[in-house]
């Protein structure tokens, strides 16, 4: 059975060097492969990543400003308010080819 991927081409240049930008980052990276399959808490994805709670906080605002995270909130039984992060792509290709880059979002 075949499946078709959606995809999202970027043809901004500011956007195209903010992607790369993002793609470059390890913890970026990491983030994303941590929330591509479920929503998850930055408790979470600290935990389970093991970068620093700051640092997860700081990309995900990258992420989010970019628009690669769907982001959830909920307040708990105590009050406290408690936000779910989950990625938007699956992946990101990108090429250079004879001076054009090009770079093309795996929707999620």
């Amino acid at each position: 059975m075949q499946t078709l991927q959606q995809t999202l081409k970027i043809e901004e240049t500011n956007q195209k060097d903010d992607m790369l930008e993002i793609l470059s980052d390890k913890y970026c990276r990491s983030i994303l492969e941590s929330i591509m399959h479920a929503p998850k808490s930055v408790i979470e994805i600290t935990s389970e990543t093991k970068i620093p709670m700051s640092t997860v906080y700081r990309r995900i605002q990258t992420l989010h400003d970019n628009k690669l995270v769907a982001t959830s909130g909920m307040i708990t039984d105590d009050g406290k308010r408690l936000f779910m992060y989950k990625s938007k792509v699956r992946g990101i290709q990108s090429s250079f080819d004879n001076g054009q880059t090009e770079v093309e979002l795996i929707l999620n």
